[in-house]
């Protein structure tokens, strides 16, 4: 079950985090991986491991919020592979502020790369899938989408709008065999995490570490691998009858708290 062979996956914010777990779970499900992120060392740092593990990547440097770069690395990879069969909407910045601390810049920052990234992605995706005659769009949300975060303002809004944005891509390409869904985890220990209280924290890392893990109802952060296996799943042949659709993964953040 859930096999990925001959599934050709394109990740974006690979190099770390929820994105690296994601691309070493597809191809260790079969899929050929194209890694994107914003360095060559951090796309290829993940591709070295799924190589490593007997898997097919390629590494990809790439900013999702610009648009002409994203043309030309899709097209690369159509060149190289011949199709694209799964994009996985990954990359993505944070911000920590409430409506009178976030500034316009904060703003635009968050717009560019967390909204205008999934969309020049996901136009490149769709447009050969649409000739394929099918695949499947991942999109990774947030419980930021669902529920009010104190100082999440402008975070929030964009994750808000990938949500939506899923909704749409599901309803507009329903007929031509293309999916879309989000994942909307719950905070999960990623490098972002250990660097947040480094910066913010030091000298009580361990003890804020604790208390944000036990801010989720469950008593602990979600590992990124959990996040991998929805992800696989979801992309899977096994989801065939799912689309539309924003997965809760958050240790009962939203509905047990």
């Amino acid at each position: 079950m859930f096999s990925l062979s001959n599934k050709v996956a394109v990740v974006t914010g690979g190099g770390s985090g929820i994105g690296r777990a994601i691309a070493e779970a597809f191809a260790r499900q079969g899929a050929v991986v194209e890694v994107l992120d914003l360095t060559s060392e951090a796309a290829l740092s993940t591709v070295s491991r799924i190589i490593a593990d007997g898997g097919q990547a390629y590494p990809n440097a790439c900013d999702v919020g610009d648009g002409e770069a994203i043309a030309r690395v899709f097209a690369d990879i159509e060149d190289r592979r011949g199709k694209i069969d799964i994009l996985v909407n990954n990359a993505g910045v944070a911000h920590i502020g409430n409506l009178l601390t976030t500034q316009e810049s904060d703003m635009d920052r968050l717009y560019r790369i967390n909204i205008k990234g999934v969309f020049f992605c996901a136009q490149e995706a769709v447009r050969r899938m649409v000739e394929a005659g099918g695949g499947v769009i991942l999109n990774l949300c947030s419980i930021a989408s669902m529920m009010g975060l104190a100082e999440r303002y402008g975070y929030s809004m964009t994750k808000g709008a990938v949500e939506t944005m899923t909704y749409s891509i599901a309803k507009d390409f329903i007929t031509q065999g293309i999916r879309c869904n989000c994942i909307c985890p719950a905070r999960v220990h990623t490098p972002f995490v250990d660097g947040y209280l480094a910066k913010n924290y030091p000298g009580k890392e361990a003890e804020m570490f604790a208390k944000l893990s036990a801010a989720q109802p469950i008593g602990r952060m979600a590992k990124p691998e959990e996040i991998a296996s929805l992800a696989v799943y979801l992309c899977s042949d096994e989801a065939s009858f799912v689309t539309g659709a924003a997965y809760l993964i958050d240790g009962g953040a939203v509905n047990l708290r």
